[in-house]
């Protein structure tokens, strides 16, 4: 700990500025301005190196942060970041994506604002990349072992780079066109330039892994196939069947999943697509659902260029402070202003809260045009309406944020004849394997729709237990502790 009084000097938490509203909207570039190093160590400094780190517990990677919040308040950069990549392969991914519960547990957050610690994570890597720092990590010695990684969101790459180094022969499938999943196509490029994916992967080709892209596993090759090629298969395609809204007018077009809206947005800011064929432009947008996928598509129709931007969501506007009912250090649910939040204020567009979607009407052409919604009392009371509160509000383009419901069922998991738990997700051991030998699962496709940091730590994780169930022993960091294991 180099200043033990650094959090005493230092009360005030600081983060970099995001870029004006009316400059940003302009563009797909990320919102946030520079973040100048010396601020950011003093930032650093503020870190306590607690007896007992409550940030470990919030992390599922369980990151050294009070480790590498020391180096960089000492100015050893290069020292962070082999620190931090010593338990999470892409900081960059986590920095600038992940909600940081490992905030919300930090010990300073009892009675202050608590340490900076995405920011610092974020602005560690953005330096090792600067400097080089980043090379990749080739096995000096090959098992002779093939293994197959079906997806390459989070979780797959985490594994496929961990079972790389150890010196297995990995391929990662990946049906889209492009790797990355939906790091590459689901999230904005003002939240995650692409360019940080792109070098990920160039990195994981320069160790050795095989990155086959625009193959459907379970259509362009079987699971029998699979299996007889490869010693190992690990299951990572994440949880990509969405929730629907089974409501009158749902058929009208102009009513879209947030994931085939998203997409096409984001080839058009890549320079892949040259006109988006789902754009907001000129339209009363509306979307359903409150989460970051909802944010994300606000941020998108606002870059559009969108009349009006409405956000629905059927839960309470969460409190602005922690609840008693989630005390520290556990995760709160709390009302954020995320930069899609701002930019939607800055419009003048309401987030409105306690809503339910009744239907949806449309012009002569089959064209959604308004969109019919009704105040409810709940959860407790089943999102009761309240009589009187039905209205009508335009609705010319209609995206659908609300969540996933497992892992897509058809081709593969139906092959492999996975067995799958109540919710649809794939059930696991607490070595990640699944009920067909040799086939593992990790990420979203097991675990359910969750956080990109618990993607990533299963991806360790499984990786940790292929590695040893092939070699029977592993150097693998197996990073998931005990009371986060998944249920077997």
């Amino acid at each position: 700990m180099a200043d033990p009084k650094g959090f005493l000097k230092v009360t005030r938490r600081e983060l970099p500025a995001r870029r004006p509203v009316d400059v940003r909207i302009r563009d797909w570039k990320e919102v946030y301005e520079d973040f100048q190093k010396p601020v950011l160590e003093r930032q650093a400094s503020r870190c306590m190196d607690c007896g007992i780190p409550f940030c470990h517990q919030g992390c599922p990677l369980g990151n050294l942060i009070p480790e590498w919040n020391d180096l960089v308040y000492r100015q050893d950069w290069q020292g962070g970041i082999e620190r931090l990549h010593a338990t999470n392969n892409f900081p960059e991914f986590t920095g600038k994506l992940c909600p940081a519960p490992c905030e919300t547990a930090c010990v300073l957050g009892i009675n202050q604002d608590p340490v900076t610690i995405k920011r610092v994570e974020a602005e560690l890597i953005d330096r090792a990349w600067q400097e080089g720092w980043v090379k990749p990590q080739p096995p000096a010695v090959k098992t002779g072992k093939k293994v197959a990684v079906v997806g390459s969101g989070p979780a797959g790459l985490a594994a496929a780079q961990q079972l790389t180094r150890a010196g297995h022969d990995v391929v990662v499938y990946e049906r889209a066109e492009v790797a990355g999943g939906l790091l590459r196509r689901g999230i904005p490029e003002f939240k995650m330039e692409k360019r940080h994916v792109e070098r990920r992967l160039d990195q994981m080709r320069a160790e050795g892994t095989v990155f086959k892209t625009g193959v459907n596993v379970g259509v362009d090759i079987t699971a029998d196939e699979l299996r007889a090629r490869y010693d190992a298969v690990v299951l990572a395609g994440g949880a990509t069947a969405w929730r629907d809204l089974n409501v009158p007018g749902r058929e009208h077009k102009g009513i879209y999943q947030a994931m085939e809206y998203l997409p096409i947005a984001n080839e058009v800011a890549e320079g892949v697509r040259p006109e988006p064929t789902i754009t907001a432009e000129g339209k009363h947008v509306v979307v359903i659902g409150g989460g970051d996928t909802g944010a994300d598509c606000i941020g998108t129709a606002l870059r559009q260029g969108a009349a009006s931007v409405t956000q629905l969501e059927i839960m309470p506007r969460p409190p602005e402070s922690r609840p008693g009912v989630q005390p520290w250090p556990t995760y709160p649910m709390l009302f954020k202003v995320e930069s899609a939040h701002e930019e939607l204020e800055a419009a003048g567009g309401p987030r409105v809260y306690a809503v339910n979607t009744l239907g949806f009407t449309a012009d002569e052409d089959g064209n959604v045009k308004s969109l019919r919604l009704v105040d409810v009392e709940g959860p407790q009371t089943g999102f009761k309406p309240i009589e009187g509160t039905e209205r009508e509000i335009p609705a010319e383009l209609v995206t659908l944020a609300m969540g996933f419901l497992g892992p897509q069922r058809e081709g593969l998991i139906e092959q492999l004849e996975v067995e799958l738990d109540g919710r649809g997700n794939v059930v696991r051991d607490l070595d990640y394997r699944t009920s067909v030998d040799g086939v593992y699962v990790a990420g979203d496709m097991g675990r359910g729709q969750s956080l990109i940091v618990w993607a990533i730590a299963e991806g360790r994780a499984a990786a940790s237990r292929v590695d040893r169930d092939l070699q029977g022993e592993t150097a693998l960091p197996y990073p998931i502790p005990p009371t986060a294991r998944p249920i077997a």
